[in-house]
C-alpha cells in the first residue's frame, strides 16, 4: 500500500493506492474524498459497541469507522480530514505508541494497529488538550490531521505550547499544564494555559487554534431576539 500527500498544508489530501488484492484501510466516518470504483466498503463499530462508545465519548472520535478492502491492484482512496488544514502520515513499529489529541485521527494502515484512549488526567482536562488522548499502537501506518500546518519540533528537555495548538507526541515527553505567566497574564494576555513538555521525544503543534477562531467569529454571531424585544 502507497501513500501520497497532496495540498500541504493549507487543504491536504492523501492519496492511497493498494498494491495488491485483499489489502485494507480504516478511515473515519466522513474522512473518504473519492475512490476508485471496485472497492469494498464495510460500516462498523471496531472493536464491538464498548471500544467504539470509549472512543467516541472519550476521545472525540466517530462512532462507526469505515473498512475499505481493495479487490485488485491500483486501485486507490483520496481522504482529508475535517478541518481546513494540513495531513500527515507516521509509520508505527510494533509495540510503538503515539498519543494524538481528540479529533486528529483520520485514518490508519494496517489491521494490526490497535487504537484506544489513554487517561490525561486534570492536566488534560484543564488544559484543553482533552480529557483523553488517543493512544495509537503499531505496527501500521496512521494518518492524522490538524487545523493549520503541523510543525515538527524535536525536544530535548523543555519546551512549552499552548494547549490549543497540541496535535500530538511521541513517547518519551511528558507534560504539565500550568498559566502562562502570573495570574494577570493567564486572564489578560491571550495565552491562557499552555503545556510544559520534558523529556525527549517529537512534539507535533498545529499553526491556528480552533478556540481561537471560535473566539474571533463570536462578535459576528447573529443573535436571534425574540418577539417581546
Amino acid at each position: 500500500m502507497r501513500h501520497e500527500i497532496l495540498g500541504s498544508p493549507d487543504f491536504t489530501t492523501a492519496r492511497v493506492t493498494f498494491d495488491a488484492p485483499g489489502e485494507v484501510l480504516v478511515a473515519e466516518s466522513g474522512a473518504m474524498v473519492a475512490m476508485t470504483g471496485g472497492l469494498q466498503m464495510k460500516t462498523s463499530m471496531r472493536g464491538g459497541l464498548l471500544a467504539a462508545a470509549k472512543r467516541k465519548v472519550l476521545g472525540g472520535e466517530s462512532l462507526f469507522q469505515n473498512t475499505y478492502t481493495a479487490t485488485a491492484a491500483g486501485q486507490e482512496i483520496l481522504l482529508a480530514p475535517a478541518p481546513e488544514g494540513d495531513l500527515k502520515v507516521r509509520e508505527l513499529q510494533a509495540g510503538e505508541p503515539f498519543f494524538l489529541q481528540s479529533g486528529a485521527y483520520v485514518a490508519h494502515m494496517g489491521e494490526a494497529l490497535q487504537i484506544d484512549t489513554s487517561w490525561g488526567g486534570a492536566k488534560g482536562f484543564f488544559g484543553g488538550v482533552g480529557l483523553f488522548l488517543l493512544k495509537i499502537v503499531g505496527p501500521g501506518t496512521v494518518l492524522y490531521g490538524s487545523y493549520g500546518a503541523i510543525h515538527t519540533v524535536e525536544v530535548d528537555g523543555s519546551y512549552i505550547c499552548d494547549t490549543g495548538h497540541i496535535v500530538g507526541f511521541t513517547q518519551g515527553l511528558d507534560f504539565r499544564v500550568e498559566k502562562f505567566g502570573g495570574f494577570k497574564s493567564l486572564f489578560l494576555s491571550g495565552e491562557g494555559l499552555v503545556c510544559h513538555f520534558h523529556g525527549k521525544g517529537t512534539l507535533l503543534i498545529q499553526t491556528r487554534n480552533p478556540s481561537s477562531l471560535a473566539s474571533f467569529l463570536e462578535p459576528y454571531r447573529r443573535v436571534q431576539r425574540s418577539n417581546d424585544d
